[in-house]
């Protein structure tokens, strides 16, 4: 392959990334999700009666396009019909002003009819539905406020749920306890997405059904359900200044866990309670909501949250591998540009908050990164472990008291299994994710292969030998983690060449032979599902049964990822390698940048998912720039984590 023209994609894509970071020194993309956060956002806007009607109209616009072929809305692009995010879309656009009988509003409509009607959605629109007063309170399940009194050790805690739905749950519980009616100055109903009028249903509780336990715990929501009200009303007051407490505690500019359905559940909880809209908590609750929005010249939508201090690490990765080797692009500069980016990481280390993830680990102190701008009780160790692998690599002697934090932290944050999960350890507790509530079955948030790559990749690039153990634990538990066709699942990631390709940058750096019978069946899965024009792609449909690694289309950000595992273990001059770089260069547009649409992310597989915009900037430029310097290598070794 001709080396001046890889030397001209990666200075091209080096100069648009470096024209994309901020004044400061940090990186942040867009982060996009489905119909769902956006819809939401108008419903809530209708809840306390402040409609903005030129924003409303733009969200309007946002939300007929994403509309699919099949009448609703899908969770990801090209996807299949989603019943409750359609049923919140069609909800949205009738507030919006649509008329019911417009054509995109008739198909919508049904298509959601046909689908079972709004009475079959999840529990999370039902309970929006409630609130305007669309379903009675008995279509959701029993989540009494009182579960906030319960100890870690009992079975129902939400301290054996994860961080996500810990700050969710904790201002729902006011809003059930209250149930609130939405103010809807409008007079919106959307009584016509119901097969059956909602008085009459009485299985609003009936699955998905993933086990017995899924039964079990139905029975058990219809026997605690006439119980509730003879609660103790002392037990329950208190219950509710505990919740309140909770909350407060973990407020900040950035809100409550830093995430929207949270965000927007503690704005209709302090409008429940009476607070006034002027009160500084709810001003700071409001601006949180705003900071998410995403607002251009004809359309609009709401961000799920957003992704600084991710975005700024793997910028920072990728700017510093095309900066650096024989022929580095802008060395001087970029070393400039990088310093400014590490010292904006560095005041964004959290030192002195112990959050939840200190329930499991009592004496371990604080070290890591949010995901956001501000969620100092919710670090999370995928954030913590690339922050600290681009720390080392700018200058390790400079960031070396945030390294050894970080270090430190993660070691401490390690499961009994030998993975790690995102934010909590050992949270894991499968069972929990058949109760009612959980229809979603996303409860928890137990160790993830890709994850732990991150994690195995810090350490061992660092290179501790007093930190073997926990390397060889992590190892063994991503040795067992392997799919019969050779991949790895990616959790937080679509999907299974980005699992594998985590994996395969932690085997490297750990020092795993590249002969290891598991890295050859990596690569071999890897190099089979290799597209015709030399690229790879995965449709999202993969978590719901789909083949692994294939789509209908090559995609910029997932052939980067495949290409990076591929020359972690060494094979930089396979023609898999060389035919996935022209496909990158010859996807690469004049001004340095690639472009996709479909998704490449999951926030929860089958239920959420989401499309970085970042990612087919920076991994790209990753590759290439990698593919650059190892070409010049006498070793052709990876040296690095990432």
């Amino acid at each position: 392959m001709d080396a001046t023209v890889v030397e001209q994609a990666v200075r091209a894509s080096h100069t648009a990334l470096g024209k994309r970071q901020k004044s400061d020194g940090h990186w942040v993309f867009e982060l996009e999700a489905d119909a769902t956060i956006p819809s939401e956002y108008v419903l809530l806007r209708h809840f306390l009666d402040c409609i903005d009607v030129e924003l409303e109209q733009k969200i309007g616009v946002y939300l007929r396009r994403t509309q699919g072929e099949h009448g609703g809305w899908p969770l990801y692009t090209d996807g299949r019909f989603d019943l409750s995010a359609s049923v919140k879309a069609y909800f949205a656009l009738k507030m919006i002003g649509d008329d019911p009988e417009a054509p995109h509003m008739r198909k919508a409509r049904a298509a959601i009819l046909h689908h079972g009607g709004a009475e079959r959605s999840n529990v999370f629109t039902r309970i929006q539905l409630a609130l305007y007063g669309e379903v009675p309170w008995d279509a959701v399940p029993v989540m009494p406020v009182e579960l906030m009194l319960l100890p870690r050790k009992a079975f129902f805690s939400v301290w054996n749920m994860s961080y996500w739905s810990r700050a969710v749950i904790a201002p729902l519980l006011i809003l059930a306890a209250y149930r609130p009616l939405a103010l809807n100055p409008r007079g919106v109903r959307v009584q016509e997405l119901f097969r059956r009028p909602p008085a009459t249903i009485r299985d609003w509780i009936r699955g998905p059904y993933r086990s017995v336990w899924g039964r079990v715990f139905t029975g058990l929501d219809k026997l605690i359900r006439p119980l509730v009200p003879f609660i103790p009303r002392s037990v329950h007051e208190k219950a509710i200044r505990v919740t309140i407490d909770f909350i407060e505690k973990r407020l900040s500019g950035g809100g409550l866990g830093a995430i929207y359905p949270a965000m927007a559940n503690v704005i209709m909880m302090y409008r429940t309670l009476g607070v006034p809209d002027d009160d500084p908590r709810v001003v700071q609750a409001w601006e949180a909501v705003q900071g998410l929005l995403v607002v251009k010249d004809d359309e609009a939508y709401c961000q799920p949250c957003v992704s600084p201090v991710w975005d700024t690490g793997l910028s920072g990765l990728a700017m510093l591998e095309a900066s650096t080797g024989a022929r580095g692009v802008m060395p001087a500069e970029t070393a400039i540009a990088l310093k400014k980016a590490a010292a904006w990481l560095r005041e964004r280390q959290i030192l002195d908050v112990r959050g939840d993830w200190a329930i499991n680990a009592p004496t371990l102190r604080p070290g890591g990164w949010a995901f956001q701008y501000e969620n100092d009780y919710y670090p999370d160790v995928d954030d913590t472990a690339v922050v600290g692998m681009l720390l080392h690599r700018i200058d390790p002697e400079e960031n070396r008291t945030a390294i050894e934090r970080a270090r430190e932290w993660i070691i401490g944050m390690q499961s009994s299994n030998g993975g790690w999960g995102a934010f909590d350890i050992d949270n894991n507790m499968e069972v929990l994710n058949h109760i009612p509530f959980s229809d979603h079955g996303a409860l928890l948030d137990p160790p993830t292969v890709d994850v732990s790559a991150r994690c195995i990749s810090f350490l061992s690039q660092l290179g501790h030998p007093e930190d073997r153990e926990v390397i060889r634990k992590g190892l063994d538990y991503i040795r067992s983690e392997q799919e019969k066709s050779g991949s790895w699942f990616g959790r937080w990631g679509t999907n299974y060449i980005y699992g594998t390709w985590s994996a395969l940058c932690a085997l490297n750096i750990a020092g795993i032979s590249h002969d290891d019978p598991m890295v050859r069946r990596a690569v071999a899965w890897l190099e089979s599902v290799q597209n015709d024009d030399g690229g790879w792609g995965e449709d999202c449909a993969s978590y719901e049964g789909a083949p692994q690694g294939l789509y209908k289309e090559s995609l910029p950000t997932q052939t980067a990822w495949a290409t990076l595992g591929l020359m972690a273990v060494g094979r930089h001059d396979s023609e898999a390698v060389r035919r996935g770089m022209a496909y990158l260069m010859q996807a690469q547009d004049d001004q340095g940048e690639w472009h996709e649409a479909p998704y490449n992310a999951v926030g929860f597989p089958k239920v959420f998912y989401l499309r970085y915009h970042g990612y087919k900037q920076f991994f790209p430029l990753m590759a290439l720039s990698r593919y650059r310097n190892l070409a010049d290598s006498n070793s052709g070794q990876v040296e690095f984590g990432f």
